[in-house]
């Protein structure tokens, strides 16, 4: 079309063509600045999202101290950043569009002026003043559209990249090729050392060898590390120096489904999912049959409190199980570990949660899953592990001795002190 009203104009097609670079290079600037206002929206509306989610989870707390109003200030501090991270991209927006605009009619005026002109002198007929007029209108109209569709795409990429980044970050853990078939459960940390990021060294020269069908209880003080070793037999991290293997393979040449199928795992913090009693306790095994739900749940002391639920095994817990006590949410999370019957068993802290005679009837219980199966079991209660084949001590970063209960009792190092304290034989 530029090229026939070249030759029908050549001066009325320069004014029509003359703001078409003007245009494309206005906007590809106007994407890099509205592209970076956009970015900075969605970081806000984020800083905003996260402080309600963890408003909502903590509401309790909020209302226990008070709090209400220094909440009610903070999210209107995140609400106004991001009004004005928004406004500062409408802004922008609604400016260029216009813009663009102004400058096709300008293009479009100056074309029928001229052209206009130039068909009254007699420089061009009629019939190719209306062809002008039309190739003009087919030329530059649909750059009106310019600023809107740059404006989408920004809004869209601000999202994605978002997204991207994301996908694009290192996956910190790479899992091995070898898949474990018969798991027998001998669990060995190998002169471990590990430190989270930015932070002080946590294990320093771990020596700790689990024999296979086992139980051993892991104590130390808050903060010791005791939790760190699970994660790294997990691989939810990797150690710094040494290793740790399972039935002498080290669990980074092993794939990850073989090596955390392996291992039932109840943690200190419960993690429960909105759904009913039996769906949270199948999550262990979702194949299992009723009658193995319900036996898991014996173990797990869960079956009288279920039973007396309003719906029983159908009645939805709710989000994180909220819907009940801290107790039954923690025999649930035993029930579920039960239930997977994985040939290693570690308990984290899982009578954290429970009164003493709860306490009781779970280490029953334990002592009864643990036939067969490698345990480990993590706890600052020294009577949950009293009847462990082995006791390991955790303190300042190492293992610093190990024995049965009586052998450690007989000795001078920190589980005679912790006992004596938790007994009340001396005070803290």
């Amino acid at each position: 079309m530029g090229a026939i009203m070249v030759s029908v104009a050549h001066e009325v097609a320069l004014l029509a063509i003359l703001p078409v670079p003007i245009i494309v290079t206005g906007s590809f600037i106007y994407q890099r600045r509205i592209g970076v206002r956009y970015s900075k929206v969605r970081g806000k509306v984020a800083d905003l999202n996260s402080l309600l989610n963890n408003n909502l989870h903590g509401i309790t707390t909020i209302k226990s101290f008070t709090a209400e109003k220094r909440e009610v200030d903070r999210v209107e501090e995140a609400s106004t950043s991001y009004r004005e991270a928004n406004r500062e991209a409408i802004r922008l927006s609604a400016s260029f569009v216009p813009i663009i605009r102004m400058a096709i009619l300008f293009a479009f005026t100056a074309n029928m002026l001229v052209g206009g002109w130039f068909a009254l002198e007699g420089k061009i007929s009629l019939g190719a003043y209306s062809v002008i007029v039309f190739i003009t209108q087919r030329l530059l109209w649909p750059l009106t559209r310019l600023g809107e569709t740059f404006d989408l795409y920004q809004r869209a990429m601000a999202s994605t990249s978002r997204v991207l980044d994301l996908l694009d970050t290192e996956i910190g853990i790479v899992e091995g090729d070898t898949k474990l078939e018969q798991v027998k459960g001998e669990i060995s940390f190998n002169d471990l050392g590990f430190s989270y990021p930015d932070r002080e060294t946590v294990l320093e020269g771990v020596n700790l060898t689990i024999p296979a069908g086992e139980t051993v209880g892991l104590v130390g003080s808050t903060g010791s590390g005791k939790t760190t070793l699970v994660r790294l037999l997990l691989r939810f991290h990797d150690p710094n120096s040494g290793s740790v293997s399972l039935d002498g393979h080290d669990v980074r040449d092993l794939t990850l489904e073989s090596l955390r199928g392996s291992v039932s795992l109840v943690s200190q913090t419960t993690t429960l999912f909105p759904g009913s009693v039996r769906d949270n306790i199948l999550y262990g095994n979702p194949s299992a049959d009723d009658e193995a739900v319900v036996e898991a749940a014996r173990v797990a002391e869960a079956l009288p409190f279920i039973e007396s639920l309003p719906r029983g095994w159908d009645t939805d817990i709710g989000e994180g199980g909220h819907r009940l006590s801290g107790g039954q949410r923690q025999r649930i999370a035993i029930a579920r570990a039960v239930l997977k019957d994985a040939p290693v068993l570690v308990l984290d802290e899982a009578t954290s949660n429970v009164d003493n005679e709860t306490e009781a009837a779970l280490k029953r219980s334990i002592e009864k899953i643990s036939v067969g199966r490698t345990t480990l079991i993590i706890a600052h209660r020294l009577s949950t592990v009293r009847n462990a084949d082995t006791i390991a001590v955790l303190g300042n970063g190492s293992i610093s001795e190990t024995g049965t209960h009586e052998e450690l009792l007989s000795g001078n190092g920190l589980y005679p002190r912790l006992w004596a304290v938790q007994t009340g034989e001396v005070s803290q």
